[in-house]
């Protein structure tokens, strides 16, 4: 699985996932054990999708990755960005740094030979 696509899952079918890997990964594990597991590569894929899973869930809970909206929701659901007012554009903190930083004075500059007396 990519991330990308799991991404677009909901938090539902992301626990329900997880829930599933988490039981692949025993059950990979125990077939391992008892040399029954004919492909030992699944035991890594089990545990990097789990992995994987595990990292969306906690991002999400953390803010740092947006949720999913199911696709019936996104069409409903469609609002404009709102504009700033002109006036809020003029007094921008960033447009009047340059102006006083060009008022103040310069350092003094001094001598090494007027410092050493």
């Amino acid at each position: 699985m990519k991330s990308k696509d799991l991404r677009e899952r909901t938090p539902e079918d992301l626990a329900e996932l997880e829930k599933s890997l988490a039981k692949d990964v025993f059950e990979n594990r125990l077939k391992n054990f008892t040399n029954r597991l004919d492909d030992t590569s699944s035991m890594k894929k089990a545990r990097r999708d789990l992995a994987r899973v595990k990292t969306i869930l906690i991002q999400r809970k953390l803010g740092t990755t947006p949720v999913a909206v199911p696709k019936a929701e996104k069409a409903a659901k469609a609002p404009k960005p709102a504009k700033a007012p002109k006036a809020a554009l003029k007094s921008s903190p960033a447009v009047a740094a340059p102006k006083a930083a060009a008022s103040k004075p310069a350092a003094k500059k001094t001598s090494k030979k007027s410092e050493a007396k």
